[in-house]
């Protein structure tokens, strides 16, 4: 397939911070782990590039449905002296978009889907995990591919899915045939695209957690996409009491919809008293924080494990934030507590379960509050800077 295409572009200027020193992995001028560190001055376009062509082992794929991640919000960001918000691997310029569902339109040679261990003929539904993990490294062959050495990103660091085709390897790609049937055409783009953040949320909960036993209490803090998606989790894994923590009124709500059994607004209640009521003093097994502000919720969680009844719990942190957490190293040792942190969403047969969970009740299309067209997509990255109300925007191809 020949021609061009829209695509929605980002573009930073390249100027390190005194204290940026270049990285093993780095590569002057064009990409580095530590983006705000590095990039300034970004912003979005809409323009013409060519349509990609697949090579050995790679499809294309037209692009059907693609969420907008916060993320790409950061990403787009500036801060006070107009560097990036967003801390991590990036590479500018760069299409961005990585939450993606769509259809093979064309297959290079060698392409295999590992699912039924043949070649992919074209037609196939599939999302895609975004990132893009070597396979040879020592973390992804010590079974960490999350943590991979070699690691591109689409949509970071090589181009994403905000445009009508791109092109993946298959090792990435997953299917969803199993959505057939159980919803309409549409409603599985729009599920295979929240595949990927309801896998971040999932790869946090279950698998760097360690998961729950069914009648366990849990507690999410904060209810962007992935607190949203870990309410589902975790209900589907048996959680007796799923408590929200959220500010915004209309995210409390649809963390109901989500399938959360209490909520509380720590901007007017205090956050580990309603905790601790709510579950009769035992508190809770779980807590997600996914609020990207460890300073303010780190205490209030440190203090429902100190005067709780429950031994062992968990906090797993999700949301990437530069801020030191205000840990007491005494609660963690006389309460038996942890803290781990969790990152990406590959591995551990992780997306053809959330597939199949979502395929087996755990409905996930109510997370999806608007739905843009690739034009509306800069504008609404720019407003999802300030806007709490919206929490999955996507864009329909």
């Amino acid at each position: 397939m020949e021609g061009k295409m829209k695509a929605v572009r980002l573009y930073a200027d390249w100027e390190p911070k005194s204290d940026f020193k270049l990285g093993p992995k780095d590569v002057d001028k064009k990409q580095t782990y530590l983006g705000s560190k590095a990039w300034r001055n970004p912003h979005i376009q809409i323009e013409e590039v060519d349509i990609p062509k697949p090579g050995p082992g790679e499809v294309l794929i037209e692009v059907k449905q693609c969420g907008i991640c916060g993320s790409d919000v950061h990403m787009a960001q500036p801060d006070d002296d107009g560097y990036i918000w967003y801390p991590g691997l990036t590479g500018f310029p760069c299409t961005l978009g990585h939450e993606l569902s769509g259809i093979i339109r064309e297959v290079g040679p060698g392409a295999m889907d590992k699912e039924s261990n043949k070649p992919f003929k074209g037609g196939e539904i599939v999302c895609a995990e975004e990132m893009l993990w070597c396979g040879s490294c020592k973390p992804c062959a010590d079974g960490y591919p999350n943590h991979c050495e070699r690691l591109d990103e689409i949509g970071f660091n090589i181009d994403g899915a905000f445009a009508k085709y791109i092109v993946l390897p298959d090792k990435v790609l997953w299917s969803l045939e199993p959505l057939r049937g159980k919803y309409t055409e549409e409603e599985i783009y729009k599920l295979g695209s929240m595949v990927e953040p309801t896998s971040v949320a999932y790869n946090a909960v279950i698998e760097r957690a360690g998961g729950i036993r069914p009648g366990d209490n849990v507690v999410i803090c904060g209810s962007g996409p992935v607190g949203m998606a870990a309410i589902a989790v975790l209900k589907k894994a048996g959680a007796a009491k799923v408590i929200l923590s959220e500010p915004e009124e209309t995210r409390r709500k649809l963390g109901v919809e989500m399938g959360a059994d209490f909520v509380i607004n720590p901007a007017k209640e205090d956050f580990a008293e309603r905790v601790l009521e709510i579950t009769n003093g035992m508190g809770a097994s779980l807590f997600l924080e996914a609020t990207g502000l460890p300073t303010i919720v780190y205490p209030g969680i440190e203090k429902v494990i100190w005067e709780g009844k429950t031994l062992n719990s968990t906090i797993v942190v999700v949301a990437r934030a530069e801020a030191t957490m205000p840990v007491t190293g005494e609660v963690l040792q006389v309460r038996r507590a942890n803290i781990v942190g969790a990152q990406g969403h590959s591995g551990h047969g992780t997306f053809p379960r959330v597939i199949e969970a979502m395929a087996s009740g755990m409905n996930m299309l109510p997370m999806m509050t608007k739905v843009i067209s690739l034009d509306e997509v800069p504008e609404n990255i720019v407003m999802l800077r300030t806007d709490r109300v919206e929490c999955k925007i996507s864009c329909k191809m």
